[in-house]
């Protein structure tokens, strides 16, 4: 087995050893990153792998996996004549954040704690406990009152416990955050621990190989802690700095208008939100992010693409969900985001992808 790479503070440069439990930097307390720079492998050599987001081993961090449940290989399916969708929500527990998930599981699997923490407003929280039920280990994870109870049923279906916290998403991750700083605890966060970013970016390498060796003009993208977009910055990087990719593509980030706070900070032309723009009920649950701990890294990525921010209302967003719905596509609302955001001509006639990255069972038609 390969040693653990390093994780770092891109902040102050402070490294933690590949095997710690600690979940952040020790001096600003910020998210880390991992010292691994790996190359692709060329097209043609991806011929006759293992149809997971395993096949492209080279690119990920850890080798032999024990956990995986198949994840990865999603459908491409077209919506318009330049506009595909990613058909992320049949992951095994039916979102996108399987493709972190695994990682996570794999390296708590490794490291060996007691017991993993992990903090979410449901689908990461869903994927976190099944894959620490294959990986046998126990799991809490820490949700907002009032998470959709489909949600929570599967989390405990799972074998782990949900632990509903007053005060919303971000007290939920509060919560979780003071239990993984007890001992021989596994803080599997999908925000702080960047083994998850270096599996959502298999999303763009997927792309990249059912698209022939090229990615689309624009990859719209949903942010609210932009684990997902970040992976695809991730990807982009790599393709390109292989040689494999000609020309990368722009991340457009989208977001609900009424948690907006990236956006709000790009069209001040700021590096990171305020921490104090409004927010209000939405059917974006899963993006509904006040203060993203990783805001700065994403402003950056959307900017260094070429790319933008836009938001969605909630009669958008409910009806790009139906719209999805009656094209045979039943995802939750926020994965209609990025359809809301694209289907009435901002692209102007750009090739497109956006991933439809939740079941609509999660949580049910926006009414």
């Amino acid at each position: 087995m390969t040693p653990l790479p390093d994780r770092y503070c891109p902040v102050d440069g402070v490294r933690i050893p590949g095997d710690s439990l600690a979940w952040c930097c020790p001096s600003c307390h910020g998210p880390l990153e991992l010292d691994f720079s790996p190359t692709p492998a060329p097209l043609k050599s991806l011929t006759g792998r293992v149809n997971s987001l395993w096949r492209y081993a080279e690119t990920l961090p850890l080798a032999s996996p024990s956990v995986s449940l198949g994840e990865g290989r999603t459908p491409l399916v077209p919506l318009t004549d330049t506009v595909s969708a990613k058909l992320d929500f049949l992951m095994p527990t039916l979102s996108f954040k399987d493709r972190g998930a695994v990682l996570l599981a794999e390296l708590a699997r490794r490291i060996g704690p007691r017991r993993v923490v992990a903090d979410s407003s449901g689908n990461a929280g869903t994927a976190i406990a099944a894959y620490c039920a294959r990986a046998g280990l126990a799991c809490t994870v820490y949700v907002p009152l009032g998470t959709s109870a489909k949600k929570l049923e599967q989390i405990e279906a799972h074998g782990a416990r949900a632990e509903e916290v007053d005060g919303g998403r971000e007290a939920a991750g509060a919560a979780a955050r003071r239990a993984a700083d007890e001992p021989d605890t596994f803080y599997a966060s999908h925000v702080f621990n960047p083994y998850f970013l270096h599996g959502t970016k298999t999303y763009v390498h997927e792309l990249w190989e059912d698209m022939g060796g090229r990615l689309p003009d624009v990859l719209v993208l949903p942010v609210g802690n932009g684990t997902l977009l970040l992976g695809a910055a991730l990807a982009v990087a790599e393709l390109y700095g292989a040689g494999l990719l000609d020309k990368r593509p722009a991340l457009w980030a989208v977001q609900a208008a009424a948690v907006a706070p990236l956006a709000e900070a790009w069209e001040r032309g700021a590096d990171e939100p305020t921490g104090t723009t409004p927010v209000a009920p939405t059917y974006a649950e899963g993006i509904a992010i006040p203060r993203p701990p990783r805001a700065r890294q994403i402003l950056r990525a959307v900017r260094d693409s070429g790319g933008t921010f836009l938001t969605v209302t909630e009669d958008r967003i409910r009806h790009a969900q139906a719209d999805l719905a009656s094209r045979g596509l039943y995802v939750e609302a926020t994965a209609a985001v990025c359809w809301a955001a694209v289907r009435e001509g901002a692209l102007a006639g750009r090739s497109a992808v956006v991933p439809l990255c939740g079941a609509g069972l999660k949580s049910g038609l926006a009414r």
